[in-house]
């Protein structure tokens, strides 16, 4: 990528029964006027009623004058309501107007910023760099926009590092709000931010007084235990601008959320293994088709090397195998929230029996309904 800083699953819902219905979607209350209280004699002082009057107006609570246990309206001692001026929230928001939450982070330099303006050309509110314990505000207000805000994509990173202890809070703070929110972690190699760093010629944030590479060491420490919660990892490190803006229109484009989407990625052993991988296929335990002279100019692409490859021993009962295995666990990932997996598929250069693979197991996970998405990550690199 040619710029410094380019860039659910389903939040357990909850139900607050003790709160009061709301009078409209996301909005707020005021409690009744009551009735004047009547003082039992005639005797209080005009300055206390004046007293009394500003603490109303200005919506104080007399300390004797609280809701009972029942949630009934404040009183005085001799048992008259008293009109608090107190504004009531509403408990709860109606599902439908709750808005979609993306929080984008990763390393600095992964495509942090590209990532979050593909999702602002999709029509997502984008918010850089606010602070985790802000970000329950900014669902709240989304939530009172009566649907002009239905999705909201926050992006946080080490700029702000004083309130990164906050973001797990927050984000307990969020399932108890029936809100979903899913968490997109942007990932790259060290050679490759290095790279990017000095190509733009701008310190990493973290270093200090040290070099780039401590930095980074220091932010990958920092966001250790947010890349483990992470619903959807994308590793940048072979990936240009456009190619990451892909990637992000892939997994959000889409007018409705499936429960399920998968990337099938051939690769390469040789040129090491995918660190976003949930999943990793090894396809060199079949003959490799590189060996054959008129197989070895073209790739998995190829219908005869498709062939070759699918003719060998073992590759088709492998295929339905593994088909059996990938149901299996899609059903542990819905049950579990994950809505994304990426299953690797790899051969010595990633040119052949990998890519073969890589389609077919693609096209048996389209006809079991789960949205996939085809890379070849490593084919035409030899």
């Amino acid at each position: 990528m040619t710029e410094h800083e380019q860039g659910k699953p389903a939040a357990r819902r909850t139900t607050d029964a003790e709160g009061p219905p709301a009078a409209a979607a996301g909005g707020a209350r005021t409690a009744a006027p009551g009735a004047p209280h009547r003082q039992a004699g005639e005797n209080r002082s005009q300055q206390q009623q004046q007293q009394q009057q500003t603490a109303a107006a200005d919506g104080a609570t007399d300390p004797v004058g609280q809701a009972d246990a029942a949630g009934g309206p404040a009183k005085t001692e001799d048992g008259a309501e008293v009109n608090t001026g107190t504004i009531i929230e509403t408990a709860g928001v109606p599902e439908a107007a709750i808005p979609e939450l993306v929080i984008i982070s990763g390393m600095s330099g992964a495509g942090r910023s590209t990532a979050a303006k593909c999702l602002e050309d999709l029509g997502w509110f984008v918010v850089d760099n606010l602070p985790p314990a802000l970000i329950p505000t900014m669902v709240e207000l989304g939530a009172r926009s009566q649907g002009n805000v239905a999705r909201i994509a926050v992006v946080v990173d080490v700029r702000g590092r004083r309130f990164f202890d906050n973001l797990r809070e927050s984000l307990a703070d969020l399932e108890t709000k029936q809100v979903t929110r899913r968490i997109v972690f942007l990932e790259s190699s060290d050679d490759a931010l290095v790279r990017r760093f000095e190509g733009v010629r701008r310190p990493h944030p973290l270093q200090g007084d040290g070099r780039i590479v401590d930095g980074i060491a220091a932010e990958r420490e920092l966001l250790r235990e947010l890349r483990g919660d992470a619903d959807l990892v994308i590793d940048t490190s072979s990936l240009n601008v456009h190619e990451l803006r892909a990637k992000m229109d892939a997994q959000f484009a889409g007018e409705e959320e499936p429960e399920l989407r998968a990337t099938v990625m051939s690769f390469g052993f040789k040129y090491g293994l995918p660190v976003d991988a949930d999943l990793v296929v090894d396809m060199r335990f079949l003959p490799n088709p590189h060996w054959v002279p008129e197989l070895r100019q073209y790739t998995g692409l190829n219908e005869e090397v498709a062939a070759y490859v699918f003719n060998q021993p073992g590759a088709k009962e492998f295929l339905d195998r593994y088909a059996e295995l990938l149901r299996l666990v899609q059903t542990g990932y819905r049950r579990e929230g994950k809505r994304y997996v990426t299953i690797a598929v790899g051969c010595t250069g990633g040119k052949h029996r990998s890519v073969a693979m890589s389609e077919k197991l693609a096209a048996r996970l389209v006809s079991e309904g789960v949205e996939t998405v085809v890379v070849h990550r490593d084919m035409g690199r030899e």
